[in-house]
């Protein structure tokens, strides 16, 4: 099903008529003599990312969740700045949201920026404020989604708007996109969109959405903003184990759960072999020219694992995707303590690197013996980016630009984002939401942790380095 917004009713914004058109005419055709961010567009960030984490859009998986409000939120303040976003569900309630803002080069490729709606589930037990609450205290905006994602959903919505005001219009096309269920199996979202709308997407060569750009603290005074250029594949396996049923008190060589056992401790105790992939390579060659450590990154596996230890901090960017991975999370078995059953069930979550999955499933297949079946309950691609492309060089700086002490640095990310799912149409995905952190921010524990939190001057700095690539891209 598909909705097409037109002039939103009851709009957080000025009226149609004083709105300034997106067509209007730009400073440049680059857009780069443009002014940046107002203050309200500063203002419009916080707003609208205590706004988004006020509607709950927990993911539970299963198809629990909802976010055709979320969804509803976004398109009206879309439109409300000029653009026509259409609506459209898999699923009903499973809603996302798309829109176009034309560029200034109709021969320039267009490029996508695309952000999840739904969050991941909270207990306001464990937090110190409601998760849902979109509390702004302290120069902090707490709750779920504050970094996953609904900061860089924020920033796009107040950059659009910004645009729409001052008549600026991109060198490119803009496709964004805001999506449904990325936190379970994406089906009803970037699945169901490049599966079922390609033509939404047309002329998207590149895209840009979680996970990179913010910054990381090395202890050292130096502060590093790594930009994803890769993630690994996911590959979340059922392995299930069958035997022979009796009784508990009996010998039983043909134990189900002992298989199972055995079959999940050869594989959490399984050390991966080092796979370098151009990516990951180039991010390792980086941070040891940034602190002067050789780098001897074709020889054997522990001189890699040397190199990172000896990165410090910067080293936890590059060391869970130097390897392929699996580790056990889930078991399920029996039904009475006296009873042997006759099939146990256990999940991984595996994840494998670009050019690694023929590797994975041939070592998976080793390591659950002859007694044990694995499949996949989930699958999804590897993906890699170049980081000698003019986009990735227009990234690095609109980041200088505002954060001259700035190292940029290329990355892998260790899981999976929608660009899996757009990169069917084509598309090139890099990670990219930009957030000027304080010293002690651990951005890497607020995904889906307790006291989700975005510093307000992040989001500012967000806004300011996304209007400066945008319009440059």
């Amino acid at each position: 099903m598909a909705e097409q917004y037109g002039t939103a009713p009851g709009a957080a914004g000025p009226a149609a008529a004083e709105r300034p058109s997106v067509n209007g005419s730009a400073p440049s055709a680059s857009g780069a003599a443009a002014p940046g961010p107002d203050a309200r567009a500063l203002d419009e960030v916080v707003r609208f990312t205590s706004e988004l984490i006020r509607i709950d859009t927990s993911n539970y998986g299963g198809g629990s969740c909802k976010e055709r409000p979320a969804a509803e939120y976004a398109a009206e303040l879309l439109a409300d700045a000029g653009l026509t976003p259409t609506l459209l569900e898999r699923t009903p309630g499973r809603t996302n949201v798309v829109a176009r803002i034309p560029g200034s080069d109709p021969g320039a490729p267009a490029l996508l920026v695309h952000g999840h709606l739904d969050v991941v589930p909270a207990q306001a037990d464990d937090w110190s404020v409601h998760p849902f609450s979109g509390e702004v205290a302290d120069g902090v905006v707490w709750g779920r989604g504050a970094i996953d994602m609904k900061n860089m959903d924020a920033m796009i919505l107040a950059v659009a708007r910004h645009w729409a005001r001052g008549g600026i219009r991109p060198r490119r096309d803009i496709v964004i996109a805001f999506t449904a269920d990325e936190e379970a199996s994406a089906e009803d979202g970037s699945g169901f969109l490049a599966d079922r709308h390609a033509v939404l997407f047309e002329g998207c060569t590149e895209g840009i959405s979680e996970s990179g750009a913010f910054t990381l603290h090395d202890g050292q005074g130096r502060h590093i903003y790594p930009i994803a250029a890769g993630e690994r594949g996911t590959a979340w396996l059922k392995l299930t184990a069958r035997g022979v049923a009796g009784h508990g008190s009996r010998i039983n060589s043909d134990n189900a759960v002992t298989r199972l056992a055995a079959a999940i401790t050869r594989i959490g105790e399984y050390e991966w072999p080092v796979r370098l992939t151009p990516t990951v390579r180039a991010a390792l060659t980086e941070l040891a020219a940034l602190y002067g450590v050789e780098a001897d990154l074709d020889g054997a596996d522990s001189g890699v694992d040397d190199l990172i230890a000896r990165l410090g901090h910067a080293g936890r960017l590059v060391a869970p995707t130097a390897r392929n991975s699996a580790n056990p999370t889930m078991l399920d078995a029996g039904y009475k303590v006296n009873v042997i059953p006759g099939e146990a069930v256990a999940h991984v979550d595996g994840r494998y690197l670009p050019g690694g999955e023929e590797e994975f499933r041939a070592t998976l297949d080793r390591l659950t013996g002859p007694h044990v079946d694995w499949e996949f309950a989930h699958r999804e691609i590897a993906l890699q980016a170049p980081v000698d492309s003019p986009t990735f060089a227009r990234m690095r700086t609109a980041i200088e630009e505002f954060a001259p002490e700035a190292h940029v640095v290329p990355f892998c990310m260790p899981g999976g984002t929608d660009a899996k799912q757009f990169s069917r149409l084509g598309i090139t995905g890099y990670g990219y939401t930009p957030l000027k952190l304080p010293e002690g921010f651990d951005y890497h524990a607020l995904f889906h942790g307790v006291d989700e939190r975005v510093p307000v001057e992040a989001l500012h700095f967000g806004v300011r380095v996304l209007d400066r690539f945008l319009r440059t891209a």
